[in-house]
């Protein structure tokens, strides 16, 4: 009898050890992130696997992010956000133009030189996501966060001073606002996501690309090229809207605490710091293609005021195109604008 009791009290502890183990795993979560850029890119290095270390660290230990970089899940980077929508990923990053036309509100901090200082422009961007656009254009998902990179540059195999150099080039532009940009400076627009840039210019498909200096690096673009043309002045000629997002069901699903976790390093915390760390390494970009030997222009005050009369019919074209979809292109230029200046800018 005495035995039969050990033996069922053993079964018991063992059972009920089985239970807790079980439970305890079962509280233990794991997020896929994917994205389009090769792991050394200032991005992934620099700003998303940092903000995931910092929400594992809130979770002590709970969640765990899975880093999938260069497309490694599979698909295009226009694909990403699908991916997203669709559970592929848990989590994304991409820039938001590379599905054209899906985003029309958010287009707007693209306009050209419409961003002054990158970091107010992020934040304005986050703003607006927080007060409209998270439950109108991204419905379907959930922004963490919302940001800007530094002033586009352009980046061309022959160089260029003067608008017309612009005359027939080829250049590769991440975004429909910004093609078409492009094609009113006189170039050819060739739209393509960033990681193809170095094939196309080796294969001659493309005479140059507008991107950032930041992102420069991973792609070794100052040995592709060895023109790069900057814009005096507070505004910039061009940037790109970015976003970090996840699918709505996955986060809706996970345990409070860690959603407070993830909101805690998410929304104005991330667009900041995300926007403060590309321009910050804007430089270290620059100082490649400096020590290369290549060549860096500054265009003058005159010449950017020659750009910016060019540009005016793109931002009507703008306006037209969204008044088409029944919204009001004016009135969120105005909004962009008061929200840039509202956080510094």
């Amino acid at each position: 009898m005495e035995k039969r009791t050990l033996l069922k009290t053993a079964t018991a502890a063992a059972l009920a050890l089985g239970l807790t183990s079980a439970a305890a795993f079962a509280q233990d979560v794991t997020l896929t992130l994917h994205q389009f850029l090769p792991p050394p890119a200032t991005v992934p290095k620099h700003i998303l696997k940092p903000w995931a270390q910092r929400v594992e660290d809130r979770t002590g230990g709970k969640l765990k992010i899975e880093h999938y970089d260069a497309m490694s899940l599979g698909g295009r980077p226009p694909d990403l956000m699908d991916q997203a929508i669709d559970g592929v990923a848990d989590i994304i990053m991409t820039v938001v133009g590379y599905t054209p036309g899906r985003f029309p509100r958010t287009e707007v901090f693209e306009l050209p030189f419409m961003m002054t200082d990158p970091v107010a422009t992020a934040m304005a961007f986050q703003d607006m996501v927080e007060t409209d656009l998270q439950e109108n254009e991204y419905s379907e998902v959930k922004v963490l966060g919302a940001w800007v990179h530094g002033p586009g540059v352009i980046h061309t195999k022959d160089g260029m001073s003067k608008l017309e150099d612009l005359a027939g080039k080829k250049l590769r532009g991440p975004t429909r606002v910004i093609n078409d940009l492009l094609a009113e400076l006189g170039a050819t627009p060739v739209g393509m996501p960033l990681p193809a840039i170095p094939e196309a210019l080796s294969k001659g498909v493309i005479d140059g690309t507008v991107i950032p200096w930041e992102v420069t690096p991973a792609i070794k673009l100052a040995e592709l090229v060895h023109n790069h043309s900057e814009f005096s002045g507070d505004e910039a000629l061009y940037t790109a809207t970015i976003v970090m997002v996840m699918n709505r069901d996955k986060y809706d699903s996970l345990p409070e605490d860690i959603r407070a976790a993830i909101d805690a390093e998410s929304g104005m915390a991330l667009s900041k710091f995300a926007a403060e760390v590309m321009f910050d390494y804007d430089k270290p970009g620059r100082d490649i293609a400096e020590s290369t030997g290549n060549t860096i222009v500054q265009l003058d005050a005159a010449e950017v005021a020659r750009f910016k009369q060019k540009a005016q019919p793109v931002i009507a074209r703008w306006v037209a195109d969204l008044e088409g979809k029944g919204i009001d292109g004016n009135a969120l230029i105005k909004q962009a604008k008061d929200l840039i200046k509202k956080h510094g800018g």
